[in-house]
Protein backbone atom coordinates (compact mmCIF):
# COMPACT_ATOMS: atom_id res chain seq x y z
CA UNK A 1 0.00 0.00 0.00
CA UNK A 2 1.40 3.53 -1.54
CA UNK A 3 1.95 5.96 1.90
CA UNK A 4 -1.01 8.25 -0.44
CA UNK A 5 -3.53 5.48 0.44
CA UNK A 6 -2.83 4.45 3.30
CA UNK A 7 -3.26 8.50 4.32
CA UNK A 8 -6.95 8.52 2.24
CA UNK A 9 -7.32 5.46 4.44
CA UNK A 10 -10.51 6.09 6.95
CA UNK A 11 -10.09 4.89 10.78
CA UNK A 12 -12.43 4.23 13.32
CA UNK A 13 -11.49 5.90 16.77
CA UNK A 14 -15.13 5.13 18.59
CA UNK A 15 -17.42 2.44 18.25
CA UNK A 16 -20.99 2.88 20.11
CA UNK A 17 -24.22 2.40 18.72
CA UNK A 18 -26.82 5.03 20.12
CA UNK A 19 -30.30 2.73 19.47
CA UNK A 20 -32.10 5.72 17.61
CA UNK A 21 -35.21 2.89 16.46
CA UNK A 22 -37.18 0.72 19.20
CA UNK A 23 -37.35 -3.47 18.52
CA UNK A 24 -33.91 -3.84 16.67
CA UNK A 25 -32.17 -6.54 18.76
CA UNK A 26 -28.65 -6.83 16.88
CA UNK A 27 -26.93 -3.91 14.54
CA UNK A 28 -23.38 -5.00 12.96
CA UNK A 29 -21.23 -1.79 12.85
CA UNK A 30 -20.53 -0.06 8.86
CA UNK A 31 -17.33 -1.26 8.26
CA UNK A 32 -16.96 -1.17 4.86
CA UNK A 33 -13.72 0.49 3.27
CA UNK A 34 -12.95 1.23 7.28
CA UNK A 35 -9.88 -0.15 9.84
CA UNK A 36 -10.30 0.55 13.82
CA UNK A 37 -7.61 2.58 14.54
CA UNK A 38 -5.46 0.64 17.27
CA UNK A 39 -6.23 2.00 20.42
CA UNK A 40 -9.76 2.94 19.31
CA UNK A 41 -12.97 3.41 21.98
CA UNK A 42 -15.24 0.91 22.30
CA UNK A 43 -18.39 2.23 24.03
CA UNK A 44 -20.90 -0.74 25.21
CA UNK A 45 -23.98 0.71 27.24
CA UNK A 46 -25.70 -0.86 30.09
CA UNK A 47 -28.60 -2.85 28.33
CA UNK A 48 -25.96 -3.85 25.11
CA UNK A 49 -23.23 -6.51 24.63
CA UNK A 50 -21.07 -6.00 21.79
CA UNK A 51 -19.37 -8.51 19.44
CA UNK A 52 -16.24 -9.22 17.49
CA UNK A 53 -16.36 -11.61 14.33
CA UNK A 54 -13.09 -12.06 11.89
CA UNK A 55 -13.06 -14.13 9.17
CA UNK A 56 -16.49 -15.93 10.15
CA UNK A 57 -15.49 -16.72 13.37
CA UNK A 58 -16.83 -15.41 17.04
CA UNK A 59 -13.27 -13.77 18.50
CA UNK A 60 -14.31 -11.38 21.40
CA UNK A 61 -17.59 -10.42 23.48
CA UNK A 62 -18.08 -7.19 25.01
CA UNK A 63 -20.42 -6.63 27.83
CA UNK A 64 -20.99 -2.69 29.46
CA UNK A 65 -18.28 -0.03 30.02
CA UNK A 66 -15.47 1.71 27.86
CA UNK A 67 -12.76 -0.57 26.39
CA UNK A 68 -9.86 0.45 24.78
CA UNK A 69 -8.96 -1.70 22.22
CA UNK A 70 -5.64 -3.23 22.09
CA UNK A 71 -3.54 -6.38 21.77
CA UNK A 72 -4.92 -6.62 25.79
CA UNK A 73 -8.06 -6.16 25.31
CA UNK A 74 -8.54 -8.06 22.60
CA UNK A 75 -6.86 -11.55 23.77
CA UNK A 76 -9.20 -13.77 21.47
CA UNK A 77 -8.40 -11.89 18.31
CA UNK A 78 -5.08 -11.16 18.76
CA UNK A 79 -4.50 -15.13 18.87
CA UNK A 80 -6.67 -15.24 15.94
CA UNK A 81 -4.70 -13.26 13.62
CA UNK A 82 -1.63 -14.82 15.01
CA UNK A 83 -0.44 -11.72 16.38
CA UNK A 84 2.96 -12.41 18.60
CA UNK A 85 3.45 -8.74 19.51
CA UNK A 86 2.45 -5.74 20.45
CA UNK A 87 0.35 -4.68 16.81
CA UNK A 88 0.62 -0.64 16.55
CA UNK A 89 -1.68 -0.62 13.14
CA UNK A 90 -5.23 -0.42 12.33
CA UNK A 91 -7.09 -3.47 12.00
CA UNK A 92 -10.76 -4.83 10.55
CA UNK A 93 -13.12 -6.81 11.87
CA UNK A 94 -16.69 -7.13 11.78
CA UNK A 95 -18.71 -5.64 15.06
CA UNK A 96 -22.03 -6.32 16.17
CA UNK A 97 -24.25 -4.99 18.95
CA UNK A 98 -26.93 -6.18 21.03
CA UNK A 99 -29.35 -4.91 22.76
CA UNK A 100 -29.91 -7.29 26.01
CA UNK A 101 -32.61 -4.91 27.25
CA UNK A 102 -36.01 -6.71 28.27
CA UNK A 103 -38.57 -6.89 25.84
CA UNK A 104 -42.01 -6.59 27.83
CA UNK A 105 -45.73 -6.96 26.70
CA UNK A 106 -45.21 -9.42 24.03
CA UNK A 107 -48.65 -10.63 23.50
CA UNK A 108 -48.91 -14.85 22.51
CA UNK A 109 -52.26 -16.83 21.68
CA UNK A 110 -52.98 -19.93 19.88
CA UNK A 111 -54.05 -19.32 16.07
CA UNK A 112 -55.62 -22.27 16.41
CA UNK A 113 -56.83 -24.62 19.14
CA UNK A 114 -54.38 -27.08 20.42
CA UNK A 115 -56.05 -31.05 20.90
CA UNK A 116 -55.20 -32.43 24.05
CA UNK A 117 -56.27 -35.77 25.83
CA UNK A 118 -58.43 -34.57 28.95
CA UNK A 119 -59.65 -36.23 32.24
CA UNK A 120 -63.35 -35.58 31.61
CA UNK A 121 -64.34 -34.71 28.55
CA UNK A 122 -62.19 -36.97 26.61
CA UNK A 123 -60.56 -35.26 23.36
CA UNK A 124 -61.47 -31.41 23.49
CA UNK A 125 -59.51 -28.40 21.55
CA UNK A 126 -58.40 -25.59 23.69
CA UNK A 127 -57.40 -21.64 23.16
CA UNK A 128 -55.11 -20.04 25.48
CA UNK A 129 -53.84 -16.20 25.49
CA UNK A 130 -51.00 -13.95 27.52
CA UNK A 131 -48.38 -12.11 27.74
CA UNK A 132 -44.35 -12.87 27.94
CA UNK A 133 -41.15 -11.28 28.11
CA UNK A 134 -37.82 -11.84 26.60
CA UNK A 135 -34.27 -10.69 25.95
CA UNK A 136 -30.92 -11.80 24.67
CA UNK A 137 -29.01 -13.47 27.27
CA UNK A 138 -26.31 -14.96 25.29
CA UNK A 139 -25.08 -13.08 22.04
CA UNK A 140 -22.93 -16.00 20.89
CA UNK A 141 -25.76 -18.15 20.60
CA UNK A 142 -28.37 -15.50 19.28
CA UNK A 143 -25.66 -14.55 16.42
CA UNK A 144 -25.06 -18.40 15.26
CA UNK A 145 -28.73 -19.40 15.53
CA UNK A 146 -30.52 -16.58 14.59
CA UNK A 147 -29.68 -12.96 13.82
CA UNK A 148 -26.20 -14.18 11.79
CA UNK A 149 -24.39 -11.60 9.76
CA UNK A 150 -27.48 -9.45 8.54
CA UNK A 151 -27.11 -5.83 9.40
CA UNK A 152 -29.98 -5.23 11.24
CA UNK A 153 -32.33 -7.98 13.10
CA UNK A 154 -35.50 -6.80 14.55
CA UNK A 155 -37.83 -7.80 17.60
CA UNK A 156 -40.47 -8.99 14.65
CA UNK A 157 -38.30 -11.04 13.05
CA UNK A 158 -37.35 -12.91 16.45
CA UNK A 159 -40.96 -13.50 17.03
CA UNK A 160 -41.81 -15.29 14.25
CA UNK A 161 -39.49 -17.81 14.92
CA UNK A 162 -40.52 -17.50 19.04
CA UNK A 163 -44.03 -17.81 17.97
CA UNK A 164 -43.12 -21.49 16.63
CA UNK A 165 -41.04 -22.29 19.33
CA UNK A 166 -43.41 -21.15 21.79
CA UNK A 167 -46.84 -22.78 20.20
CA UNK A 168 -44.80 -26.45 19.61
CA UNK A 169 -43.44 -25.66 23.72
CA UNK A 170 -47.24 -25.10 24.08
CA UNK A 171 -48.71 -28.19 22.73
CA UNK A 172 -46.35 -30.70 24.45
CA UNK A 173 -46.53 -29.21 27.62
CA UNK A 174 -50.54 -29.18 28.16
CA UNK A 175 -50.78 -32.85 26.38
CA UNK A 176 -47.78 -34.17 28.99
CA UNK A 177 -49.41 -32.45 31.79
CA UNK A 178 -52.82 -34.38 31.69
CA UNK A 179 -54.52 -31.61 33.41
CA UNK A 180 -58.27 -31.53 33.40
CA UNK A 181 -59.81 -28.21 31.87
CA UNK A 182 -61.63 -27.07 34.70
CA UNK A 183 -58.67 -27.43 36.57
CA UNK A 184 -56.73 -26.28 33.81
CA UNK A 185 -59.23 -22.97 33.85
CA UNK A 186 -59.08 -22.74 37.70
CA UNK A 187 -54.85 -22.89 37.67
CA UNK A 188 -54.02 -20.33 34.78
CA UNK A 189 -50.92 -19.43 37.25
CA UNK A 190 -50.01 -22.83 37.69
CA UNK A 191 -50.08 -23.42 33.53
CA UNK A 192 -47.81 -20.88 32.90
CA UNK A 193 -45.39 -22.15 35.55
CA UNK A 194 -45.70 -25.18 33.99
CA UNK A 195 -45.14 -24.00 30.33
CA UNK A 196 -42.82 -21.18 31.38
CA UNK A 197 -40.65 -24.39 32.51
CA UNK A 198 -40.15 -26.05 29.27
CA UNK A 199 -40.08 -22.49 27.13
CA UNK A 200 -36.91 -21.60 29.10
CA UNK A 201 -35.26 -24.20 27.86
CA UNK A 202 -36.40 -24.05 24.34
CA UNK A 203 -35.69 -20.65 24.12
CA UNK A 204 -32.20 -20.72 25.59
CA UNK A 205 -31.19 -23.00 22.75
CA UNK A 206 -31.08 -19.70 21.06
CA UNK A 207 -29.32 -17.50 23.46
CA UNK A 208 -32.71 -16.31 24.01
CA UNK A 209 -33.67 -15.28 28.02
CA UNK A 210 -37.26 -15.54 28.54
CA UNK A 211 -38.01 -13.31 31.71
CA UNK A 212 -42.05 -13.75 32.28
CA UNK A 213 -44.91 -15.74 30.41
CA UNK A 214 -48.64 -15.57 31.74
CA UNK A 215 -51.53 -16.92 30.87
CA UNK A 216 -54.64 -14.57 30.63
CA UNK A 217 -57.25 -17.15 29.88
CA UNK A 218 -58.07 -20.46 28.74
CA UNK A 219 -60.95 -21.31 26.85
CA UNK A 220 -63.10 -23.80 24.27
CA UNK A 221 -63.87 -22.71 20.39
CA UNK A 222 -67.54 -21.34 20.70
CA UNK A 223 -68.67 -24.69 18.73
CA UNK A 224 -67.40 -26.62 21.31
CA UNK A 225 -68.18 -24.40 24.46
CA UNK A 226 -72.31 -24.30 22.78
CA UNK A 227 -72.07 -28.18 22.89
CA UNK A 228 -71.04 -28.60 26.68
CA UNK A 229 -73.68 -26.09 27.50
CA UNK A 230 -76.72 -27.80 25.58
CA UNK A 231 -75.22 -31.35 26.55
CA UNK A 232 -74.78 -30.69 31.13
CA UNK A 233 -76.42 -33.72 31.77
CA UNK A 234 -74.82 -36.18 29.15
CA UNK A 235 -71.63 -34.71 29.05
CA UNK A 236 -69.03 -34.58 26.30
CA UNK A 237 -69.09 -38.66 26.05
CA UNK A 238 -71.43 -41.21 26.96
CA UNK A 239 -69.59 -43.12 29.41
CA UNK A 240 -69.21 -40.21 31.75
CA UNK A 241 -69.29 -41.38 35.70
CA UNK A 242 -71.63 -39.95 38.17
CA UNK A 243 -68.46 -38.31 39.97
CA UNK A 244 -67.65 -36.85 36.88
CA UNK A 245 -70.86 -35.48 35.55
CA UNK A 246 -71.35 -34.08 39.07
CA UNK A 247 -68.47 -32.14 38.81
CA UNK A 248 -69.23 -30.88 35.42
CA UNK A 249 -72.69 -29.81 36.54
CA UNK A 250 -71.59 -27.55 39.40
CA UNK A 251 -69.45 -26.13 36.95
CA UNK A 252 -72.33 -24.95 34.75
CA UNK A 253 -74.44 -23.87 37.61
CA UNK A 254 -71.55 -21.96 39.00
CA UNK A 255 -71.20 -20.13 35.58
CA UNK A 256 -74.97 -19.13 35.35
CA UNK A 257 -75.97 -18.09 38.66
CA UNK A 258 -73.61 -15.09 39.40
CA UNK A 259 -74.20 -13.44 35.87
CA UNK A 260 -78.37 -14.23 36.35
CA UNK A 261 -78.25 -12.56 39.30
CA UNK A 262 -77.04 -9.23 37.90
CA UNK A 263 -79.39 -9.07 35.31
CA UNK A 264 -83.13 -8.00 35.45
CA UNK A 265 -85.66 -10.78 36.05
CA UNK A 266 -82.27 -12.97 36.62
CA UNK A 267 -81.31 -14.59 40.38
CA UNK A 268 -81.53 -11.16 42.06
CA UNK A 269 -85.35 -11.02 40.62
CA UNK A 270 -86.43 -13.56 42.69
CA UNK A 271 -83.84 -12.94 45.68
CA UNK A 272 -80.40 -13.20 46.40
CA UNK A 273 -79.07 -14.19 49.43
CA UNK A 274 -80.67 -17.09 51.25
CA UNK A 275 -82.61 -18.32 48.72
CA UNK A 276 -79.82 -18.08 46.05
CA UNK A 277 -77.63 -20.47 48.72
CA UNK A 278 -80.55 -22.79 49.00
CA UNK A 279 -80.94 -23.44 45.09
CA UNK A 280 -77.15 -23.52 44.75
CA UNK A 281 -77.02 -26.34 47.56
CA UNK A 282 -79.49 -27.68 45.51
CA UNK A 283 -77.98 -27.69 42.53
CA UNK A 284 -74.67 -29.17 44.32
CA UNK A 285 -76.59 -32.02 45.75
CA UNK A 286 -78.21 -32.93 42.47
CA UNK A 287 -74.67 -33.04 40.74
CA UNK A 288 -72.80 -34.84 42.95
CA UNK A 289 -75.78 -37.29 43.07
CA UNK A 290 -75.46 -37.85 39.12
CA UNK A 291 -78.82 -37.38 38.70
CA UNK A 292 -80.97 -33.92 38.18
CA UNK A 293 -84.18 -34.42 40.16
CA UNK A 294 -87.23 -33.74 37.95
CA UNK A 295 -89.97 -31.22 39.29
CA UNK A 296 -93.28 -33.16 40.10
CA UNK A 297 -95.71 -31.58 37.88
CA UNK A 298 -99.30 -29.31 39.47
CA UNK A 299 -102.19 -31.73 39.41
CA UNK A 300 -104.44 -31.36 36.63
CA UNK A 301 -107.15 -28.76 37.27
CA UNK A 302 -109.46 -29.98 34.68
CA UNK A 303 -109.56 -33.76 32.59
CA UNK A 304 -108.99 -32.08 29.72
CA UNK A 305 -105.81 -29.44 31.06
CA UNK A 306 -102.67 -31.35 30.12
CA UNK A 307 -100.18 -30.28 32.46
CA UNK A 308 -97.05 -28.73 31.82
CA UNK A 309 -93.76 -29.77 33.65
CA UNK A 310 -91.56 -27.18 35.40
CA UNK A 311 -88.26 -26.09 34.26
CA UNK A 312 -85.86 -26.94 36.50
CA UNK A 313 -84.20 -24.15 38.13
CA UNK A 314 -80.45 -24.75 36.81
CA UNK A 315 -82.07 -25.57 33.56
CA UNK A 316 -83.92 -22.17 34.04
CA UNK A 317 -80.40 -20.18 34.44
CA UNK A 318 -78.70 -22.11 31.93
CA UNK A 319 -80.88 -20.58 29.40
CA UNK A 320 -80.88 -17.22 30.78
CA UNK A 321 -77.09 -17.61 30.67
CA UNK A 322 -77.13 -18.89 27.11
CA UNK A 323 -79.20 -16.08 26.00
CA UNK A 324 -76.98 -13.47 27.49
CA UNK A 325 -74.49 -14.58 25.46
CA UNK A 326 -76.22 -15.32 22.21
CA UNK A 327 -77.81 -11.44 22.39
CA UNK A 328 -74.16 -10.22 23.47
CA UNK A 329 -75.01 -8.73 26.41
CA UNK A 330 -72.19 -10.26 28.02
CA UNK A 331 -68.79 -10.90 26.04
CA UNK A 332 -66.57 -14.69 26.12
CA UNK A 333 -64.46 -13.98 27.79
CA UNK A 334 -66.61 -12.09 30.90
CA UNK A 335 -68.17 -15.83 30.82
CA UNK A 336 -64.67 -17.49 30.93
CA UNK A 337 -63.69 -15.07 33.54
CA UNK A 338 -66.91 -16.01 35.47
CA UNK A 339 -66.30 -19.76 35.29
CA UNK A 340 -62.56 -19.69 36.41
CA UNK A 341 -63.66 -17.27 39.90
CA UNK A 342 -66.30 -19.70 40.73
CA UNK A 343 -64.93 -22.51 40.05
CA UNK A 344 -61.85 -21.91 41.90
CA UNK A 345 -64.49 -21.21 45.03
CA UNK A 346 -66.56 -24.22 44.33
CA UNK A 347 -64.05 -26.74 43.04
CA UNK A 348 -61.00 -26.43 44.42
Amino acid sequence: MSLGSFIRKQFIDVLQWNEENDGVLAWRFPMQDFEIQNGAILNVRESQMALFVNEGKIADVFGPGTHKLTTNTLPLLTNLKNWDKFFDSPFKSDVYFFSTRVQTGRKWGTPQPITIRDADFDMIRVRAFGMYSYRVADPRLFFTEISGTREVYTRDEVEDQLRGILMATMASSLGSAKVAFLDMAANQALMAQQVKGDLYAAFGRYGVGLDEFNVASVSLPEELQAALDERISAGMKGGLSSEKMGGFTQFQVATSIPLAAQNEGGLAGIGAGLGAGAMLGHAMAQGMSGSMIPQVPPAPTAPLHVPVPEVDPIEERLIKLKGLLDKGLISQDDYNSTKTELLKKLLG
